[in-house]
């Protein structure tokens, strides 16, 4: 389907379940993931390529430091 379509279906299944909980089956889970790190990379045509890692802190900030170039 087109992204308009499952915009328009989310949209209505919204509506559908404003102000209480969508149903799941007995067996769902899902996972929660926390991250610490991340490191992004962004390939440059001169191949000075960007490298930066993000780390969260004690204090829930994050810190930013640039790993290349």
């Amino acid at each position: 389907p087109s992204r308009e379509y499952i915009m328009m279906r989310f949209a209505a299944e919204s509506l559908r379940f404003v102000g209480r909980e969508v149903p799941r089956p007995e067996n769902w889970g899902g996972f929660a993931v926390t991250p610490s790190r991340i490191e992004l990379w962004q390939g440059r045509d001169s191949r000075l390529h960007d490298r930066f890692l993000y780390e969260l802190q004690e204090d829930g900030t994050w810190s930013l430091e640039r790993l290349a170039p």
